[in-house]
Order: structure tokens, then sequence, then C-alpha cells
């Protein structure tokens, strides 16, 4: 299927470029030092709709298809990846909430999500379950005023900086995939407390957490979608986030591919820049040709999504995020090469996109387990 951007595609591509030549290249480098949450970049991220752009737009979100949301993920990780998850990743669970929520989840929520206000978070995994959601160990029990919720949540993207979540927790801890519910959490709640992971090899400016829940109460008013139904509606959006996470790959390769050539244009040796040596030429050739055959299937994926096409979006969506993932950790690994014992040390961004794309091979389902899933739909 060959596919083209719609004009409106290629404005809000340029938009973003701008956004991130301008307010995010620039202090990159410091965010991803200090390891801080660029919380003011969000917030003027979102005064252009790069916030959670799928909001509809009578919640003040942009209303974006999957298309232009794809779009928008590739570029943010493109001028940084850390800095792109905390922009990117500002609405997590908003999925869930638009499509089960409850009309006052979302008037309430949505708008102070879109607008910049806060982030939200999705808390599914847990210290000892990540790619087996069935598995999880969080427990909402029933009682007169509503439910009262005890767990470990880890790797929780946006833990300590969201100020609400959506968590998944068992309301019949015997049914397995059969028993999970989706609660909407406000994350001040009594019980809740969070420490940040600081240790990360990648992405630092992104914000992760553990998240211990300690009888924590809520109202039946609080569940997202009907009880024991949660795994069945995190089902739906399996399929765009995967795509999602192909998004930041694809960024990743483009960044460290566009920092590899700006150095080969600039770096000198016996007499020449480096990127006239046919070695050097056959590198880059190699690292655009995979960064493209990679955005073309992450954008065939996220054609899939957006037209519903549900089994062929699981199968486009799981093969776009494996390629796009080796892809994006293989031209980085390049990168470095391309730049010898610079791409080594922080002075350049070679080694910071080597490391930020580390991730995508690892979340939303791991290489292995989309090979899984790739040949369950082929076999």
């Amino acid at each position: 299927m060959a596919f083209a951007l719609s004009d409106e595609h290629r404005a809000i591509r340029d938009a973003v470029r701008e956004f991130g030549e301008n307010e995010i290249k620039p202090v990159a480098e410091e965010y991803d030092r200090e390891g801080t949450y660029p919380e003011e970049i969000r917030k003027e991220a979102a005064k252009y709709d790069f916030v959670a752009p799928g909001i509809p737009l009578e919640y003040d979100g942009a209303g974006m298809d999957k298309i232009s949301s794809t779009v928008v993920t590739e570029e943010l990780w493109r001028a940084d990846p850390g800095i792109g998850s905390a922009v990117g990743s500002a609405g997590f669970g908003t999925n869930m909430i638009m499509e089960f929520g409850d009309e006052w989840m979302k008037e309430e929520w949505l708008p102070k999500i879109a607008n910049g206000e806060t982030a939200s978070c999705s808390m599914i995994s847990e210290p000892a379950h990540g790619s087996n959601v069935a598995g999880i160990e969080t427990i909402a029990e029933k009682d007169d005023d509503g439910y009262v919720l005890n767990g470990n949540k880890m790797w929780i993207t946006n833990g300590t900086v969201a100020d609400v979540g959506v968590l998944m927790a068992k309301t019949s801890p015997d049914e397995g995939h059969r028993g999970i519910t989706a609660f909407l959490v406000e994350m001040d709640t009594d019980g809740i407390s969070t420490e940040k992971i600081e240790n990360k090899l990648g992405i630092r400016a992104s914000d992760l957490a553990e998240v211990v829940v300690d009888d924590v109460r809520v109202s039946e008013d609080n569940v997202i979608g009907e009880v024991d139904k949660g795994f069945y509606q995190l089902m739906e959006f399996f399929a765009s986030g995967r795509t999602s996470v192909a998004a930041q790959a694809v960024g990743a390769a483009q960044g460290a591919l566009d920092a590899a050539i700006d150095y080969a244009g600039e770096r000198e040796q016996f007499g020449q820049k480096i990127k006239e040596f046919q070695a050097i030429e056959h590198k880059l050739a190699e690292m655009a040709t995979r960064v493209e055959a990679a955005r073309s299937l992450t954008y065939r994926a996220a054609t899939e999504v957006e037209q519903n096409n549900q089994d062929v979006a699981a199968q486009f969506s799981s093969m776009a995020k494996l390629f796009a993932s080796e892809i994006a950790v293989e031209v980085a690994d390049e990168g470095i090469q391309v730049h010898g014992g610079s791409g080594y040390v922080t002075d350049y961004p070679a080694e910071r996109y080597y490391r930020d794309a580390r991730i995508t091979k690892i979340y939303e389902g791991t290489s292995e387990i989309q090979k899984n899933i790739i040949a369950d739909q082929l076999l």
C-alpha cells in the first residue's frame, strides 16, 4: 500500500519540526543530563495542540486523526526522545477515558490535559507483571462505599507529575483477564505514594515512577467502562499504542541520522570531509533507507488504526513496532560509528539517541512479544 501525507499532515509535521528546532533541541542535552521533567516545554507544546492531539475538539483538544498524531510523535522524538516522550506521553490513559469514561470524567480532565495544565498516567505494569497484563496483582475490593485498592505499580510514565491516572486492578481475582477493571484515580488521593525512578539508561527527561497503592478508596463512579471488562477495553488500544511506539522509534532513528549527516559534513580527515569517503556515504545511505522503510510501515499501521481495521491493524502495528524499534537501535548504533570517538561522549547527540532508542524495543510489548503476535496472525 502506497502512502503519502496530505497537505494537512505536512503542515502539522512542519509545525512540530519547527517547535522541536526552536524549543527542544537547544535544551535537550541539559534536560538529559539533569534528568529533569520539562513541564514548561509541555505547557508550551500544548498551546500548539501537540499534547494529546487526539482529544476531541469539544474537550479543548485538536481532534487529530491517528496519522496526524503519529506525525506529531515522530517529530517530537526526532528533536529529542527524552523531551519528546515527556510531551507525547502527557495524555497517557486519555484513550480509555474518551472511549469508556463517563461524561464527568471527560469534562473534568480532558481539557486540563489538552491545555497542558496537567499530565495523566496509565497504571498497568507491576514489578512482576509487564507484558502479562492478565497476571496483575493489584486488587480492588468492593464495599458499601465503593472500592478499596491495594497494589504496587511499576514503570509508570508520569507517575510523579500526573494529577490523574487510569489504574487497572483485579475486581474478580480468580478470573484472570476476565476480572480486571479500569479506575479513574486522582494521584493525590490518600494512600497513593510515588517514587521517581532515577537510574534510567535513556529518555531521562521523561518521568518514570513506582506507584504504591495502599488502601486507596474510590467511588463506584470512578469505574471506567464496565466492571471486569477492563482488559477487553484495554485491548482496543493495543494497536494504537504500538503504532505510537513505532513512531517514536522512527523519530529517534531520523534524529540519529540527522546528527550523523551533520557530523559527516563537518568532520575532516586526511584533508577532506568524511562524508566524501565512500564508506561513510554507503553507511548513511543504508541508514536513510532503513529509516524510510520503518516510516512507511509505521504510516501503514497508523492508516489501518485510523480506519479501524482491527485484525489488520493488530498485525501491522506489531510489525511496525518490531521493525521500527530494531531499526532505531541499529541506525543509532551506526550514527555513533560515523562520529567515531566523538559519538561516545556527550559533546554530540549521537550517544543520547543510542541510549534513548533502546527503550522502544521494550515497552508496549517487547520485540519478542511482537513476533508472537505477528506469528499468531499469520498462522
